[in-house]
């Protein structure tokens, strides 16, 4: 039986056992599946790129770890998952070192900028949980900076669909942020961070 057609269980299990010509076709068969779901997951075509080739490269070394032959799409969803998120916290830790770099020379104290760098990480976490075209449009346009009207084509939505989820995706972090100032006695305008 096939993993979702990407290669039969025999060469499944004949790469598991180390076979290096099995490992190669399963690795190619997964190609597309991979490169596909990454197109879907990352914020943009180049993360997802290196999102793709990652997930393929660990495969390749680590498919003898992979216990059932029928979890090969599963296990190699959840590889570029990860890695999406991976990449997406390296965007926004390289902003707060922009940020921090801002803040010292600013003068701000030290727990000002601890205070910042909290607040990013409240940010990031409400990033993380909203759903997929909300995060993707958002991080596209608010963080990479991209237009609109790109943002709208690469991920296959009108314009208006676009706007929409850019600010059903404000909404939720404004919200999600307001929610947890409240409990923790931070600032009072939340939606300040992500306009």
């Amino acid at each position: 039986m096939a993993d979702r057609g990407w290669a039969s269980t025999q060469l499944i299990e004949a790469a598991q056992a180390g076979d290096r010509e099995s490992i190669t076709a399963v690795v190619h068969g997964a190609h597309s599946h991979v490169r596909r779901f990454a197109e879907h997951l990352c914020a943009s075509q180049q993360d997802a790129e290196d999102a793709a080739q990652e997930a393929l490269i660990i495969l390749y070394r680590k498919i003898g770890s992979l216990r059932a032959t029928g979890a090969l799409a599963s296990w190699m969803f959840r590889i570029v998952r990860n890695e999406c998120l991976r990449r997406a916290r390296l965007l926004f830790d390289r902003y707060d070192e922009v940020d921090d770099g801002l803040v010292t020379s600013a003068g701000e104290s030290a727990e000002d900028e601890v205070i910042r760098r909290l607040e990013g990480e409240l940010v990031a976490q409400a990033i993380r949980e909203l759903p997929d075209v909300q995060r993707r449009v958002l991080i596209m346009r608010d963080v990479l900076g991209y237009p609109g009207r790109r943002v709208a084509e690469t991920l296959g939505l009108s314009n208006a669909a676009m706007k929409s989820q850019l600010h059903r995706a404000r909404n939720t972090i404004r919200l999600s942020l307001g929610r947890t100032t409240e409990t923790t006695g931070g600032p009072s305008d939340p939606g300040a961070t992500c306009t």
